[in-house]
């Protein structure tokens, strides 16, 4: 299989245009959450992160 670059330039545009939606549409909430996330200790964010790689390799392979 050869790597396109194309859709991975692709898929990173959407993940930054998604990434970018939060502070460009509720500042407040976002600084919020991130001040939730800062208390939260490393276990928790390591399980948040994993559960979040998870669906995102599940929702991956459910397109392609």
């Amino acid at each position: 299989m050869r790597l396109n670059w194309s859709e991975l330039c692709a898929g990173l545009a959407i993940a930054f245009v998604l990434e970018g939606m939060m502070p460009f549409l509720n500042p407040p909430a976002l600084r919020r959450l991130l001040q939730r996330l800062a208390a939260m200790d490393d276990r928790e964010l390591r399980l948040g992160g994993l559960f979040s790689m998870l669906g995102g390799l599940v929702i991956l392979y459910l397109v392609r």
